[in-house]
């Protein structure tokens, strides 16, 4: 009986059997993938990656019709469209990790361990941004008016500027300066190990020494963050029901995983998606003003008005001649 109250003990307005029941889901998720389909380093070949992101994609439309027949329509609809949206906003995340591991030279076949570890560290850091942003909106309903204005300014940012730079940035990130200088760090890979044991050479003495490999983990990492940041506070706008915000972001970016080495060598060809992402960063904030001051946008049209920019997005980059396309990343 103590075990039964403990699963309905409510969890930022959940029992607690729902929150466990969706991290058993990523579990197996992560034991299947790493344990089954992954157990050996090798390299995925994009029909691979693409059979994988199918999946994914099915296993997380099957969560959004249990929460939907669960929770309700609308919250079905918010999970569909924060699932969307991330999904979404992660493709520039996949331009940045081809970046990475093109910097420290990692082979496809061990990019797959980064991209796995990855996401573990993922699962923890979004969960307290999240479990944070929503302890604030419960406190200081206000700072959803900050997320809004935050995500119509990044919006604007992104509709008139690109960075033309990454790959140049690189070399002078401050947090790879770090590592390199508070770590021993190989010149070169060492299989798929993060860390060796090696001479000093100095003392001789064999001591632990960084691999590449993890610099590209920490890095991974870093840039998820950085990502979040307009990604977490994207979703609530759209739901402040923290079950809603987190399982749509972990779901998108467990599939963004697989779709990486489907995408990686093609996302710079959807050129205009860009501009597509940024007008739906501009709706979702300017949604929370709507709300304020004409009333709450039904889910359906929010869901609609998301599909129907990145649709258009993806047709517009698709049709227009490659040597015509504004190649700003280059």
């Amino acid at each position: 009986m103590e075990l039964l109250d403990f699963l309905f003990i409510p969890v930022m307005g959940k029992p607690a059997w729902a929150w466990l029941a969706f991290i058993a889901v990523v579990l197996v998720l992560l034991v299947l993938d790493l344990g089954v389909l992954n157990r050996k380093s090798h390299d995925i070949s994009i029909a691979q990656s693409l059979r994988l992101s199918v999946f994914y994609i099915a296993v997380a439309l099957a969560y959004g019709g249990w929460v939907w027949w669960y929770l309700g329509e609308t919250a079905g609809m918010d999970y569909l469209t924060g699932y969307v949206v991330e999904k979404s906003l992660s493709l520039d995340n996949i331009f940045v990790i081809s970046l990475v591991f093109s910097y420290f030279a990692i082979p496809r076949a061990y990019q797959h361990r980064v991209l796995f570890w990855g996401i573990l560290g993922v699962i923890v850091l979004r969960g307290i941004m999240i479990g944070l942003g929503a302890a604030l909106i419960s406190e200081f309903h206000w700072i959803l008016y900050l997320f809004g204005a935050f995500l119509i300014l990044t919006g604007v940012k992104m509709m008139v500027s690109r960075n033309e730079d990454d790959a140049a940035s690189l070399a002078d990130n401050k947090l790879i300066g770090f590592l390199r200088r508070h770590l021993r760090v190989t010149e070169e890979l060492d299989g798929e190990r993060f860390w060796v044991r090696r001479p000093h050479p100095e003392t001789g003495k064999r001591v632990v020494w960084a691999t590449p490999l993890f610099l590209a983990l920490v890095v991974v990492e870093a840039t998820d963050v950085l990502f979040a940041v307009d990604s977490v506070p994207a979703v609530f706008a759209i739901t402040t029901d923290p079950f809603i915000v987190y399982t749509s972001n972990i779901f998108a970016i467990l599939g963004l995983r697989a779709l990486y080495f489907a995408l990686a060598a093609m996302v710079h060809r959807f050129v205009y998606l860009h501009y597509a992402l940024a007008a739906v960063l501009i709706f979702i904030g300017s949604k929370i003003f709507y709300a304020e001051f004409i009333g709450k946008m039904p889910a359906s049209v929010s869901l609609g008005v998301t599909f129907a920019l990145l649709a258009l997005g993806v047709i517009v980059s698709l049709l227009r001649p490659a040597d015509k396309t504004p190649d700003s990343r280059s």
